[in-house]
C-alpha cells in the first residue's frame, strides 16, 4: 500500500461527512433519527467492530511483545491526558467547550486513519502495533470519554459507562489478543460484517451535527485552529522526546508517534450526544483535525522517517 493509498482513507472520512451533510439538508438525518442512530452505533454497531479488530488480526504479537507495546502505550496516554488537564487552563475556552478540548487531546483516530497509516508508513506487518495501542484505548475511551465531555455538567464515572457496550467489548478484545482466542469463521465474519458499518454512519452522522451549524462556526475559532495545530504536530513531537529519551525501540517508537498525530477520534460526537457534552465544538474539533491531518500527517512522517 503507497502513502497516497493510505490518505485515501482520510479522504474517505471527509466523503461521508459530506454525504451526511448532504442528507441532512435534504432531511434525511437530523433530529430524533440522529439521536437514534447513535444509541445504535454505541450500543451494537461500534461493539462488533472492536470485537471484530481483533478476532480478524492475522498475526497478533505475543505476550513479551503486547507487554512492551503497553508500557509505549503508558506513556502515549500520561503525555495525552497531562495536556487534557493542563492545556485547556492555557488556552482558556468557553466553559462548554472545555470538554472538547480535553477529549480531542486524548483521543486520536488510532484504528480507521491509524491502520491504513502504519501499513503504508511500516508495512502491514506492523499493523499489529497500532491494534495493541488501541486496546488501552477503547477501555479509556468509553470510561473517561464521557468523563471528560460531561465535564461542565457535573458528569462522572458510572458504573453505566464502566459496563457499557463498548467497554465490555474492550475487555472481550484484551483477552482475545493476550489469549490468541480463536472462533468460528461465522461468527468472526458477522461480527466483522455488522462493525463495518459503524465508522460510515458515524461520520455520515458528524456532517448531519456540521449541516445545523452557520458556515463560520463550522470552520471553528481561533482557539480551535490552535488546538489542532496542537494536537496534530506539537504532541507527536513531545511524545517522540519522551520516548527517545526512555531508550524505547525505534520503530515502536515511530509508530506510536505517528499514532498521536493522527486526528481526533469520530466517537467523540457519538459520545457527546449521548452523555450531554457540546456537540457542536467536538463536531468542529473532529472536522477540523482531520481536513489538517492530511497536510501534517505527511510532515510528522518525513520528519521522524
Amino acid at each position: 500500500m503507497s502513502y497516497l493509498d493510505a490518505l485515501s482513507h482520510m479522504w474517505m472520512i471527509l466523503f461521508a461527512i459530506a454525504l451526511g451533510f448532504v442528507a441532512d439538508r435534504l432531511g434525511y438525518m437530523g433530529g430524533e433519527f440522529n439521536t437514534k442512530l447513535t444509541k445504535l452505533l454505541l450500543n451494537l454497531g461500534l461493539p462488533c467492530m472492536i470485537v471484530s479488530a481483533v478476532l480478524t488480526s492475522e498475526n497478533l504479537p505475543g505476550l513479551q511483545d503486547i507487554l512492551n507495546i503497553l508500557l509505549v502505550a503508558v506513556v502515549f496516554y500520561a503525555l495525552a491526558f497531562a495536556a487534557a488537564f493542563l492545556l485547556p487552563l492555557v488556552l482558556r475556552p468557553p466553559k462548554k467547550e472545555i470538554g472538547t478540548y480535553r477529549f480531542v487531546f486524548s483521543f486520536t483516530n488510532i484504528g480507521f486513519v491509524g491502520y491504513p497509516v502504519v501499513g503504508s508508513l511500516f508495512g502491514s506487518d506492523c499493523v499489529f502495533y497500532a491494534a495493541v495501542l488501541a486496546l488501552p484505548f477503547n477501555l479509556l475511551l468509553y470510561t473517561l470519554g464521557p468523563v471528560m465531555l460531561s465535564g461542565g455538567k457535573g458528569g462522572k464515572l458510572s458504573w453505566k459507562g464502566v459496563f457499557s457496550p463498548c467497554m465490555l467489548a474492550s475487555l472481550a478484545a484484551l483477552i482475545v489478543a493476550l489469549t490468541h482466542l480463536r472462533f468460528p469463521a461465522p461468527v468472526v465474519e458477522s461480527l466483522d460484517f455488522i462493525g463495518d458499518m459503524s465508522i460510515p454512519l458515524a461520520l455520515m452522522l458528524l456532517g448531519s451535527i456540521l449541516a445545523a451549524l452557520p458556515l463560520g462556526q463550522m470552520l471553528g475559532s481561533p482557539k480551535m485552529w490552535l488546538l489542532t495545530a496542537l494536537r496534530l504536530l506539537a504532541m507527536p513531537a513531545l511524545l517522540y522526546v519522551a520516548l527517545s529519551a526512555l531508550q524505547v525501540d525505534e520503530l515502536l517508537r515511530n509508530i506510536a508517534v505517528v499514532q498521536m498525530g493522527l486526528p481526533v477520534a469520530t466517537n467523540g460526537v457519538l459520545l457527546a450526544m449521548q452523555y450531554g457534552g457540546d456537540t457542536d465544538s467536538m463536531a468542529q474539533g473532529t472536522f477540523l483535525t482531520t481536513v489538517v491531518s492530511l497536510a501534517t500527517i505527511p510532515l510528522v512522517a518525513s520528519l521522524i522517517l
